[in-house]
């Protein structure tokens, strides 16, 4: 499934209006929030239709997944909306994610929970507003590509300390960058590590890179933290591929329009992730060229100077500076 869905619906008690573009979607929420209303809604109007009352406006079909013979329902739906409620605990399983990676559905999972099995985006967690009889989604987390923290986000972040989720390309750039310029830089070898290593590293200014696309379960206990240290900027773009497709630096007049839309190029049969498509692509569109990308050991030419500063300057609002030895 490709593409962006707009979904109505109502009853004359209540009406749900919200807009999805990603194949997995999540509603958190403290009870009485409406979250397992609209699922119940949902599911009464793919039992009964019309004469349930409810009113259901899509352009794909909308099912609910539920109960112990969820992996028999799972694979009969295709090119479906699947609605999942906090009840279903096998949500949260490894079996879930892995039955799931191929399926040409987009899911929207009412939780309380951070799921750790799934890769989904900071981007798309929500909260139900409600007003009266008008329930819309909010977002939980603001918008993607943004500094998360108590800084005043108009503010340049100048950090003491990179920390990065992996060791992978991104960590090889930002190491050999912050080396350059005597900026202290850390890879928390995963990114349900990167809790933990912030609770044990009290001292500087931290700056948190890691890839948004994917992020969204570490997001709850990590914006706790925030809120009693004043000393961490998160800083979540896409991924480090989707960074270097935004930088400029690979000549194509395709990826502008990726960018701008994503969701209308990428199959959600082929990648659970954006974060995962980017990186597909970005192989794709430098195979054979002198800026050939590999996700395990970073191209060299990506730390020329030229090349480097510009994935540097499309970073906005980071600021990696040199560190001034008065300042060690």
């Amino acid at each position: 499934m490709k593409g962006k869905y707009r979904i109505t619906v109502q009853n004359k008690r209540i009406r749900y209006d919200f807009e999805i573009k990603r194949n997995i979607t999540i509603i958190r929420g403290d009870s009485a929030t409406g979250k397992t209303v609209l699922v119940d809604m949902v599911r009464e109007y793919y039992e009964n239709e019309t004469k349930s009352g409810v009113a259901l406006q899509c352009s794909k079909r909308c099912v609910v997944l539920e109960g112990k013979g969820w992996q028999t329902q799972l694979a009969s739906f295709k090119d479906s909306i699947v609605f999942i409620d906090e009840i279903s605990e096998f949500v949260s399983s490894k079996e879930f994610a892995a039955d799931i990676q191929k399926t040409d559905n987009y899911y929207i999972i009412v939780t309380r929970e951070s799921l750790s099995a799934l890769p989904y985006s900071v981007n798309e967690v929500y909260g139900i507003k409600n007003s009266g009889k008008y329930g819309s989604l909010k977002q939980t987390y603001n918008e993607l590509y943004q500094l998360y923290g108590q800084d005043d986000f108009t503010c340049v972040v100048k950090p003491e300390l990179l920390l990065t989720e992996d060791s992978n390309s991104g960590f090889q750039f930002f190491n050999t960058v912050c080396k350059e310029r005597r900026i202290d830089c850390a890879s928390a070898k995963g990114k349900s590590n990167i809790f933990s290593y912030l609770t044990k590293h009290k001292k500087g200014k931290v700056l948190v890179i890691a890839d948004g696309g994917a992020f969204g379960s570490e997001m709850d206990k990590l914006m706790k933290l925030l809120d009693i240290r004043e000393d961490i900027v998160l800083y979540l773009p896409e991924s480090f591929e989707w960074l270097i497709l935004n930088s400029g630096i690979i000549q194509d007049s395709e990826i502008p329009l990726i960018l701008e839309a994503p969701y209308d190029y990428l199959e959600s049969s082929e990648y659970l992730s954006w974060e995962r498509y980017f990186t597909a692509l970005i192989v794709k569109k430098t195979q054979g060229t002198y800026l050939q990308y590999n996700k395990r050991v970073l191209n060299k030419v990506y730390l020329q100077t030229e090349v480097s500063d510009k994935i540097l300057k499309s970073m906005e609002n980071i600021s990696l500076s040199w560190k001034d030895s008065s300042d060690s």
